[in-house]
């Protein structure tokens, strides 16, 4: 049986330069929360909700005869002021989504068996929060960041200016698709897509 790594393909590939791409329509198993990722019990509990049902996800779905890697975490980051990110960096206000990709070969269905079956297995601290959802983002400029999240801020600044010199708005919410796993990879070596969706600017 082929494994299918959706990690190689095109929606988990950004050069280190701005490039604008079309996203098509997905769907994530998602947990949306509010705080400090690094402090919030929220965060923490919002992770260890998403992998056991992921997992168990894909266990059912090479059960049934296919089967993929689990795709990497990715968030949805948004707050009331946008320069909270840019530069204040006040983590406190962020609103976030944290979200695994399922593939669209799998339903609802597929989710709320997989839900039980790793809710049999061990405590679930989200896992009344946890949903099915759908994410259309469309054109979206995107850049491969690598180095600590904390140094994120002047990309996403020269990212903001670049998108108005280029006629456009920042439309729906910035997206992070995290290709290292910070529990092995020291912070300057990180990868991480830094995701905007974009729309023509209102005259």
């Amino acid at each position: 049986m082929d494994k299918i790594d959706f990690k190689k393909t095109d929606s988990y590939r950004a050069p280190k330069s701005f490039q604008f791409v079309e996203v098509p329509q997905m769907q994530y198993l998602m947990i949306d929360g509010h705080g400090d990722p690094n402090t919030a019990q929220t965060y923490q509990d919002a992770l260890q909700t998403l992998y056991p049902v992921a997992y168990k996800l894909k266990f059912s779905s090479k059960q049934a005869g296919r089967d993929y890697v689990v795709p990497p975490l990715e968030g949805l980051w948004w707050a009331e002021r946008m320069d909270s990110f840019t530069s204040a960096r006040d983590k406190s206000q962020w609103d976030w989504t944290m979200m695994l990709m399922v593939p669209d070969w799998l339903g609802p269905e597929d989710v709320a068996k997989a839900l039980g079956a790793a809710q049999n297995s061990a405590d679930l601290p989200a896992g009344d929060k946890i949903r099915l959802g759908n994410l259309s983002e469309g054109r979206c400029l995107q850049v491969l960041h690598i180095g600590s999240y904390d140094d994120e801020a002047p990309v996403l600044a020269r990212m903001h200016q670049y998108i108005k010199d280029q006629g456009l708005d920042l439309t729906g919410k910035h997206h992070e698709i995290y290709l290292s796993d910070p529990r092995r990879v020291q912070p300057e070596k990180l990868r991480t897509i830094l995701r905007q969706p974009v729309v023509p600017a209102a005259n």
